[in-house]
């Protein structure tokens, strides 16, 4: 269920926010979230993600790096293995059935090939059929790290591509169909970043918590609050909140502090809890498309009969 907050107008349209929807209206439709670094689909879409799982979607998650440059150790092999064992254990949490890692190097993603990646894209996308995609905004403003804007690129590319049976003719021999992507969500990741759809995910906080505190090598949430409630025993100290085991602190750590931006943007549309993306559906993207079904309602309407 969507509703248009006509008093929420921006330069990009009216704001649309995506409430809960009872039973599962997706049923048969494929998304993928496509990420960097294993913390990125926990932070800008992890509600958004078991939301639309527990409404019928099925969901892969595509990581484009191998994450060597965040992890507790200086041991860029435990990092990656840290990280890959994470990123497991995220699809598990919010319900995803696989996860396909590309294993570019983390912050030199900008290096790579960008025509092989996105031809690995188009395959990936048209094999797992992919109807929606999440990943950052490719266009997106104050980006300053070159993997974010490098796969958010790759993938507005070849979610297009995917669909045109001469590009990559070998997939389409091979009989893999191309398959057009139709639906993007791109995660509003620094201030500024422009938005025009807003999803209530005040059911699913509880797997949004989790996603976070799975990502213990790196993220902001992760192990901070077992890490904070063992400082603050060596001063002699705690928190009541963080009583429990490691896992209950880390988190009670989250939805004391980790939750802020996702409340600010969910009490600004009278929701208890959001995230926001700049949303492009399906229908043409340039300036002068002709819609088919424009063609067809003008058939339908005005078609006579040859005498």
């Amino acid at each position: 269920m969507s509703t248009t907050i006509e008093n929420k107008e921006t330069e990009f349209g009216n704001v649309i926010i995506e409430q809960p929807v009872a039973g599962q209206p997706h049923k048969g439709k494929v998304l993928a979230a496509i990420q960097p670094h294993a913390d990125d689909i926990p932070l800008f879409c992890g509600g958004t993600i078991a939301k639309f799982i527990a409404e019928g979607y099925t969901g892969y998650l595509i990581q484009t790096t191998n994450d060597e440059k965040c992890g507790p150790t200086s041991s860029i092999g435990e990092t990656i293995l840290s990280n890959e064992r994470e990123v497991d254990e995220l699809a598990k949490v919010l319900g995803l059935k696989g996860v396909f890692n590309l294993g570019y190097r983390n912050h030199r993603l900008d290096e790579a090939s960008p025509l092989e990646l996105r031809a690995r894209l188009v395959f990936l996308f048209r094999t797992l059929k992919v109807d929606t995609v999440f990943t950052f905004n490719p266009w997106g403003h104050s980006e300053e790290n070159p993997d974010h804007y490098v796969t958010a690129q790759a993938v507005e590319a070849a979610r297009w591509m995917a669909g045109m049976g001469k590009d990559y003719p070998e997939q389409v021999a091979l009989g893999i169909a191309p398959h057009t992507v139709t639906e993007q969500y791109y995660w509003v990741a620094r201030q500024g970043q422009p938005y025009n759809r807003v999803v209530d995910i005040s059911n699913y906080m509880e797997e949004k918590v989790a996603s976070m505190s799975v990502n213990k090598s790196q993220g902001p949430a992760g192990s901070s609050g077992s890490k904070l409630k063992a400082r603050l025993a060596r001063q002699g100290l705690r928190l009541p909140a963080l009583d429990g085991d490691d896992e209950t602190a880390d988190r009670a750590y989250i939805k004391l502090f980790g939750l802020k931006a996702y409340k600010e943007i969910g009490q600004e549309y009278g929701l208890e809890y959001a995230e926001n993306f700049y949303y492009v559906g399906p229908g043409g993207t340039f300036v002068g498309c002709v819609e088919q079904e424009e063609v067809e309602r003008y058939i339908a309407e005005n078609a006579a009969p040859i005498k």
